[in-house]
């Protein structure tokens, strides 16, 4: 753990955390804007930035405020169970910005912080735009060459494990035991046609969550970012997290998602295995947006919707998140 690793303050009898300022930081369970923010203004403070009036940008997996003070974007994780993620996204930015590989880049401090029980790294703000679905050809030429590069020197990337976060979020989700059940027996059956599968693609570095938002457009130029997924492994599931997204969820028009098969040249559609592969994003996809579906009756609705399409039913109209 490096030397800008800190827990701040104590924890108290009901499971609070104690900051310096005296007020209660959450514990790592809870995990909303509310208990971010006092990461967020504990974790500022010790590197000197102010975080005060920061804007939220997305809370799903992680956490991502932009300080309006500065050009720099804080991703505050999970809990501890992501430590290693956080240690390995500095890393991969580091690496593929030695490469000059077009990267979102780390600030350059010693990182990633823990805070109360989460994972903290902070990132150069990319003053551009999102990438959306009709970005399906540059999302394909920037895989092209990241599963083209070498190892990186320094670090071993670990094995892609494409059911990483499955079991766990199953477990803690707020759904029925029926539904827990279902998808769990199907976990078991999914990791065992995985690990049949023989792959047609050489392997290389893999995204893990290879989805045109995790593209940013400066300058006209794609930049590939979120790098808490990245492994080694094979480029095949990288290619079916968008080939999933247009035949499952129905958001790709078969124009935009030939476009993206173009800026590859690969489809990965036509290889026997896709299916298997398909199936293992569905339940991805689903078990993501599970773990919000007591959040909001859009987010309950969304994970019906998403169940529906798992248990056999027609897919085509998953609202994206």
């Amino acid at each position: 753990m490096s030397a800008w690793a800190v827990t701040a303050g104590h924890v108290r009898e009901d499971g609070t955390v104690a900051d310096p300022g005296g007020r209660a930081m959450p514990h790592e369970d809870r995990f909303d804007e509310r208990s971010t923010r006092l990461v967020l203004d504990s974790v500022c403070r010790r590197v000197g930035l102010d975080g005060s009036g920061a804007e939220l940008m997305r809370l799903g997996e992680n956490a991502l405020y932009r300080l309006t003070g500065a050009s720099v974007v804080v991703r505050i994780a999970r809990s501890m169970d992501y430590w290693a993620d956080a240690v390995k996204e500095v890393k991969v930015s580091r690496w593929l910005i030695h490469r000059q590989f077009p990267a979102a880049e780390i600030v350059n401090i010693s990182q990633p912080i823990e805070v109360a029980g989460h994972p903290v790294t902070f990132w150069r703000y990319i003053d551009g735009r999102d990438g959306v679905e009709k970005d399906g050809r540059a999302l394909g030429v920037l895989l092209k060459g990241f599963h083209r590069l070498p190892p990186p020197d320094g670090f071993k990337l670990p094995v892609e494990d494409a059911l990483g976060r499955v079991a766990a979020r199953i477990d803690r989700a707020p759904v029925p035991p029926s539904d827990r059940s279902f998808l769990s027996d199907l976990y078991g059956q999914l990791a065992a046609e995985v690990a049949r599968l023989r792959f047609p693609l050489p392997p290389g570095p893999t995204h893990g969550d290879a989805h045109v938002s995790n593209l940013m457009f400066k300058d006209g130029e794609p930049l590939l970012i979120d790098f808490e997924r990245v492994s080694w492994g094979h480029p095949e599931w990288d290619l079916a997290v968008t080939a999933t997204e247009y035949r499952s969820g129905g958001w790709w028009t078969n124009e935009e998602y030939g476009e993206f098969v173009d800026g590859y040249g690969f489809d990965v559609t036509d290889w026997a295995g896709f299916d298997v592969l398909r199936r293992t994003h569905e339940i991805k996809m689903t078990t993501w947006i599970m773990q919000r579906a007591g959040d909001s009756a859009s987010f309950a609705a969304e994970y019906e919707r998403r169940m529906r399409t798992i248990r056999g039913g027609s897919g085509g109209d998953w609202h994206p998140y």
